[in-house]
């Protein structure tokens, strides 16, 4: 591996982020162990096939190592998996903050109640379709800025492998699934990917039909997520300055807001239907 496909300019860490510490902690052991090993930093680096200056950066909590780093530094300093142990932090620290938050959120629900009216929901996307999504952002993202936010929107829909598993509610406006994003084939594996969601026992999906012109989720998204504790957080676009929110009476708008959208969808079995032939005129 090459030192200019090691560094990542996208995977800074901030220094008012609270995960920074974490990072530093972490780059000090790599600097102990490299220096109780006799090894200089470039030599180092060449070791586990990167770049000084990033190994420095590593060192010094700058930059937050790849789990590869880790696991070649663990061996190459005889570290005795004390590097690797930092892997997991590491790579929740990767992604940036406000997705770590909902990601922690998400973790925690017991059921998701998600609309959509512009694009499929990030939970519900193909790695491609959201690489395509996030290519359309201007100002346009780096490369390394795209992998990263591609990388933090994948590792988000580890929230359906959990045991127990949530509930999941999804309504999808019908304009989200004719929006070529991508390109046919990047929406039509798109479309696939949703029937085989919908099949999970866990999931509901519906669709919105663009008939229904008089639903309350035309002013934008809507998310309800609910705890096993009977506490919940929601947010929408229009409302509350698109802040989440935990007071009973904000929730009980957005959820009474929900339920009319989710009453004036199509039945779950009438939407896989929908995307079935949805998926044959794309």
């Amino acid at each position: 591996m090459s030192s200019e496909s090691a560094d990542e300019p996208g995977w800074d860490v901030s220094p008012e982020d609270e995960i920074a510490p974490v990072v530093e902690a972490t780059g000090r052991q790599v600097r102990l162990w490299r220096e109780a090993a006799g090894m200089r930093a470039v030599e180092f680096g060449r070791a586990i096939g990167y770049g000084e200056d990033l190994v420095r950066k590593v060192e010094r909590g700058a930059r937050i190592p790849r789990a590869d780093f880790l696991d070649r530094a663990d061996d190459v300093l005889d570290a005795g998996g004390h590097l690797r142990a930092f892997k997991e932090d590491m790579e929740k620290a990767r992604y940036p903050k406000k997705v770590r938050e909902l990601k922690m959120l998400e973790e925690r629900a017991v059921e998701l109640l998600l609309y959509s009216n512009h694009n499929i929901h990030g939970l519900l996307q193909t790695e491609e379709y959201a690489r395509a999504l996030f290519g359309t952002w201007r100002p346009t993202l780096s490369q390394d800025e795209l992998e990263r936010a591609v990388a933090a929107r994948t590792a988000r829909q580890s929230v359906f492998d959990r045991s127990p598993a949530p509930e999941f509610s999804f309504v999808q406006e019908e304009v989200t699934l004719r929006r070529p994003v991508g390109g046919t084939m990047v929406l039509r594996r798109q479309l696939e990917h949703l029937l085989e969601v919908a099949q999970l026992m866990h999931v509901e999906l519906q669709v919105m039909p663009i008939a229904r012109a008089d639903h309350p989720g035309a002013a934008g998204r809507i998310q309800v997520l609910k705890f096993g504790d009977g506490t919940a957080v929601g947010r929408t676009d229009d409302e509350f300055n698109g802040r989440p929110v935990s007071d009973p009476r904000q929730l009980r708008i957005l959820e009474l807001r929900y339920g009319i959208i989710r009453a004036q969808a199509l039945s779950p079995g009438e939407s896989l239907a929908f995307i079935e032939q949805v998926l044959g005129e794309t």
